[in-house]
């Protein structure tokens, strides 16, 4: 959350910077008793503080970043899957490269998935938080409105789980994140997973005929197609999308480890740009992702990414607009019109079958 400094009485100078930049962020004089001084960049900065009496020119005290053993907080504040599964290799690679006691704050639900699998990280509540007093904190989140305080990189430009390696300071490539060892097969026939449901419109598949299309192709293939969605039914007011036709019900409100084991056993993944769509990475397994409402870039590299680039498409991650979370119908330039949903209504089924043909198995 930044580099903070109170001074209990006035007559002195500070100065901080960043010191793998060499650049001087701040420095003036404290002006009164009980001043806190603190830096604009919430994000990782290496910063060098240094304090002066007022009018000096040497520094009485001199203190340089450096993590290393000590308690270093990680908030990854959402109960998103996607989001905390995007983000998490990051918060390893923070605690590697800084050789810190890297306490992670997580849903709990989500942590149970990697905690097995990261021994030296300690995984905690929101509750919990204020049991600890670490030596630095970092913030993970998805800022808006052109924010360049708590991110160095607009996530709309960098991609929703990079804009963490940005924010930590980390390398940002691609890493999955190791989830916890799945449980034996239940389902011997061959099979395949697919969710359908997201949180707003523009990310549906809203070609009318798409699913059907798609789930009669995987079973005349010879595969079950098992629909993992948390709802068989999502929507506001008279909008609501349904289970895809001839899909078997495997929705429910499920521990993640029984979606993981699923997963795990599939011979692939189709759908959208979801959080199921990050486990299914996190699984290892092939994901198909069917999305024209956001950039490749945005999410994990995955070769059967499907977007049509012949239409509107890729409006998260315009820069020019900002999303609206509370319209379930958002769409940036063609709402009311027959263009509305473009981006994603005319991605064909036989596109997405033609991707499914690619994946060896």
């Amino acid at each position: 959350n930044g580099i903070r400094i109170k001074f209990p009485e006035a007559g002195y100078r500070v100065m901080f910077s960043d010191l793998d930049t060499g650049i001087i962020l701040y420095n003036n004089d404290v002006a009164s008793p009980g001043t806190l001084v603190t830096s604009v960049k919430k994000f990782f900065v290496r910063f060098r503080l240094q304090i002066f009496r007022k009018g000096g020119t040497e520094a009485i005290f001199t203190h340089d970043y450096n993590a290393e053993g000590k308690e270093v907080m990680i908030q990854l504040p959402v109960g998103t899957i996607g989001d905390s599964i995007g983000w998490f290799s990051y918060v390893e690679r923070f605690q590697k490269k800084h050789k810190c006691k890297l306490i992670c704050v997580m849903t709990p639900w989500i942590a149970e998935l990697f905690k097995a699998q990261y021994p030296d990280i300690t995984f905690i509540s929101n509750k919990e938080t204020e049991e600890h007093k670490p030596y630095a904190c970092y913030y993970l989140g998805l800022f808006f409105k052109g924010n360049d305080t708590h991110q160095p990189s607009d996530f709309r430009y960098v991609g929703l789980h990079r804009t963490a390696g940005y924010i930590l300071g980390v390398d940002p490539a691609d890493i999955p994140p190791r989830l916890r060892e799945p449980g034996p097969r239940s389902i011997q026939e061959p099979y395949v997973c697919i969710a359908a449901q997201s949180s707003s419109q523009a990310k549906y598949w809203n070609n009318p005929n798409g699913w059907r299309e798609l789930v009669k192709f995987l079973k005349s293939s010879g595969y079950r197609v098992l629909c993992i969605d948390k709802e068989p039914s999502h929507g506001v007011g008279i909008t609501w999308n349904q289970i895809p036709y001839g899909a078997e019900d495997f929705t429910g409100d499920k521990p993640l480890q029984e979606r993981v084991d699923l997963l795990q056993h599939a011979d692939f993944f189709v759908g959208l740009s979801s959080g199921l769509a990050w486990l299914a990475w996190a699984c290892r397994v092939p994901v198909v992702m069917i999305s024209g409402f956001t950039h490749p870039l945005n999410e994990f590299e995955t070769p059967y990414r499907v977007i049509n680039f012949h239409v509107c498409n890729s409006c998260w991650n315009d820069m020019r607009v900002e999303f609206d979370h509370y319209d379930f119908l958002w769409c940036q330039s063609h709402k009311g019109t027959d263009r509305h949903f473009e981006s994603t209504r005319l991605i064909s089924s036989e596109h997405v079958i033609n991707t499914v043909k690619r994946i060896p198995a």
